[in-house]
């Protein structure tokens, strides 16, 4: 029996971190639980990148856990991704399986993997109408100030900014004892990629998205009846999309800012993975140009 309870694929977009956790979870025959903070909104495929072909290796199916599981619109938090992520877990565990835990959210991974305590957080309008009108940069400034944890990477609008803030005023003034979460031994594995490898896969992954119409995944959730704003608000894709398909920017715009954006999450998600090693997390760093079943063999020693 392996001496852990857990194994985690983590690496910024582009990394190829999918297809080798579920190369993986195909080896050691078991199931893949999501890390990806937008992956769990059903209809949201081509901009959060699901890539479900990935689940199948050799003509079978991966099972994965915590993908398509939430309406887009909706605000789905951390304290929910854990309590979804214990049951995925407990699961696997039960049928005998190593998990493979895979994703690039860093918020949600140091999460379950550290075991945070965390609790539900209410709206606090008191609050939201003393920060509005304050600037993203101005938002992120005094989020900054704040000692817990927050997902910075994932804050590129002023909504989601003003939300975490909300998310650690509450978290600074309550306690955080009454949930507990179970200690998990993990075997991280970092997929590492070369920057200018990783711009490269960045701008043609977003060109063959576009391509494949992601412009029109937009426009069918808006048509929907889902507001801009709250489009806007998972950020990234979504939020130069919206603006391009409701008129606000052109189209070459909205590519040049998009690309941009996506470039500079990266960078914060390694940023984010840098900061969980000073925080003591061992995380194993493997080449992404490393040959797929160089980097499972890597695995099996170390398992």
């Amino acid at each position: 029996m392996p001496n852990y309870d857990l194994i985690a694929i983590l690496g910024p977009t582009a990394s190829g971190k999918t297809s080798f956790a579920a190369t993986l979870a195909y080896e050691l025959d078991t199931e893949i639980i999501s890390a990806d903070s937008r992956q769990i909104y059903r209809e949201m495929d081509l901009g959060t990148g699901k890539d479900l072909a990935d689940y199948t290796v050799n003509g079978k199916q991966i099972p994965y856990h915590l993908i398509d599981i939430a309406e887009p619109g909706y605000k789905y938090n951390v304290f929910e991704y854990q309590r979804d992520f214990l049951n995925a877990y407990q699961s696997i565990k039960q049928k005998g399986r190593l998990p493979v835990l895979c994703g690039g959210t860093g918020l949600y991974l140091e999460s379950v993997l550290k075991g945070y305590q965390l609790i539900p957080v209410p709206e606090n309008p008191e609050l939201r109408i003393r920060l509005a009108g304050k600037t993203l940069e101005e938002l992120t400034d005094l989020l900054s100030t704040y000692k817990t944890l927050h997902n910075s990477t994932d804050v590129d609008t002023a909504k989601r900014a003003i939300r975490a803030i909300e998310i650690e005023e509450y978290y600074a003034t309550h306690d955080l004892s009454a949930r507990e979460f179970p200690s998990i031994n993990s075997l991280i594995i970092g997929v590492d990629i070369d920057r200018e490898l990783r711009r490269e896969k960045i701008t043609k992954r977003l060109r063959q998205r576009l391509d494949e119409g992601m412009v029109e995944e937009v426009r069918q959730l808006l048509n929907k009846g889902i507001q801009p704003e709250d489009l806007i608000y998972y950020g990234l894709e979504y939020k130069y999309l919206t603006l391009y398909v409701t008129g606000e920017i052109s189209f070459e715009e909205m590519f040049k800012q998009l690309e941009i954006a996506i470039h500079q999450f990266a960078k914060r998600q390694m940023t984010w993975f840098r900061g969980m090693e000073r925080k003591g997390f061992k995380i194993h760093w493997i080449q992404a140009s490393m040959p797929t079943d160089e980097k499972i063999e890597l695995v099996k020693k170390l398992i």
